[in-house]
């Protein structure tokens, strides 16, 4: 099937222009909001939002609120980049679902395989905590998938053997 290619421009508006539908289901938990921020922080502002314009104006969201939430709330931008699309309420409501889908999500196999990948270039515990927006426990259970002889070389561990051996055998041994 041969589509019609358009290219859509972006352009920079206000951003106390832009709102949000009202029928978006896609939420984001506080700590990939933070990770969201801390990337375009780092990254920059690679993606613009997608929106419509309305009757007045002003810009409806149709897919990136949540790029839109960290530039207005968390970084006080004033401008933020826009594609503006011509679509009525069907095709906005399907497209931000498609967006939403079409993401998909990160595979637990993969993203421990990208963590091994970090510690194996020397990348510490507590950067790749920091830089991917996990928590301890989570990056714990993704080396634990990795192998643990690679993903836990450089920690250091305790002898629990001789704590059980005092407490339990006493001066047996």
């Amino acid at each position: 099937m041969k589509i019609k290619m358009k290219a859509l421009e972006a352009k920079l508006v206000d951003i106390k222009d832009v709102y949000a539908n009202d029928y978006n289901p896609n939420i984001v938990a506080r700590p990939e909001l933070e990770l969201l921020k801390l990337s375009i922080v780092q990254n920059g502002f690679c993606f613009p939002i997608v929106v419509i314009q309305d009757k007045e104006g002003k810009y409806c969201l149709i897919d990136g609120f949540h790029r839109w939430v960290v530039m207005k709330d968390l970084l006080k931008q004033d401008k933020i980049p826009v594609v503006v699309l011509d679509h009525d309420m069907n095709n906005r409501i399907t497209a931000t679902v498609q967006f939403n889908r079409a993401r998909g999500t990160h595979q637990i196999i993969d993203m421990s395989k990208l963590v091994l990948k970090l510690i194996k270039q020397g990348m510490a515990d507590a950067e790749i905590i920091d830089r991917l927006g996990m928590d301890a426990d989570e990056l714990f259970r993704l080396k634990q998938m990795t192998g643990l002889k690679e993903a836990f070389k450089n920690q250091q561990f305790s002898n629990s053997w001789e704590e059980f051996e005092n407490k339990y055998l006493g001066s047996e041994m």
